[in-house]
């Protein structure tokens, strides 16, 4: 009898240990579940990374092309991560300044057009090529969007049928590659070499891309400036 005391003794004992033991570990797992209850996003900080997107030049399709920017998850959807990287963060900047043209970052997947003094006025996601070969609709050939210094050279108000697809207001730059409108616009390149924007933002694209704009595709791996272009252009006209 006095054995089993003993043994029910040490027991109760062990147990008040264990649960002494875990109590921190509850405490901590309870106060870290209320702390991310608390990390909802308010209306004011809604509303604050919203005016900052805007004032950046960033629009319809806002939070995706930040999303791609910033180097953080492409969702689309405004969360905390995202929204602390917009507050904290500085407004985007262009390669090249001084100028109007338009830059296409590959690795990013964002399109930035500046004004007259090469300021950004307008960011957009896109999908560029996706870098593998194609065979369809009779054809066949490697997906690739170029890189280095173009020029706009024609236009197509509307919708523009092409070997491979339907363009929407196209701007072509390079041998049949145009920046155009299109219903798919994927997170990562999936074109065929074209520049994909989203057809709400195609109509309004069209319109600050005149005949001549230059237009500068780069990557991590090297970029050239279209300075002097601009500089040749603005030679001639005076």
């Amino acid at each position: 009898m006095k054995a089993s005391l003993k043994l029910s003794s040490k027991l109760s004992s062990s147990l008040a240990v264990v649960l002494l033991l875990l109590s921190p570990a509850v405490n901590y797992a309870q106060r870290k579940g209320h702390a991310t209850h608390k990390q909802t996003l308010s209306r004011a900080d809604i509303k604050q990374a919203e005016a900052r997107l805007s004032e950046w030049g960033f629009g319809r399709n806002g939070i995706l092309a930040f999303q791609k920017y910033a180097g953080l998850k492409a969702t689309g959807q405004l969360n905390r991560e995202t929204t602390e990287a917009i507050l904290n963060g500085s407004a985007p900047q262009p390669k090249d300044t001084g100028y109007k043209h338009v830059e296409v970052d590959l690795d990013r997947q964002i399109l930035m057009v500046t004004d007259d003094e090469g300021a950004i006025k307008k960011i957009l996601p896109v999908s560029t090529g996706s870098n593998k070969h194609y065979h369809e609709k009779g054809m066949s050939g490697l997906a690739y969007t170029p890189r280095g210094r173009f020029r706009i050279y024609a236009k197509v108000a509307g919708w523009r049928k092409s070997p491979l697809g339907m363009l929407y207001y196209p701007n072509y730059f390079s041998d049949g590659l145009a920046i155009h409108g299109n219903s798919s616009v994927p997170n990562t390149p999936e074109s065929h070499g074209c520049i994909r924007v989203p057809n709400s933002a195609a109509i309004d694209l069209y319109k600050r891309l005149p005949v001549g704009t230059i237009v500068l595709i780069y990557d991590k791996e090297g970029f050239v400036s279209g300075k002097d272009w601009a500089e040749k252009t603005v030679g001639t006209k005076q």
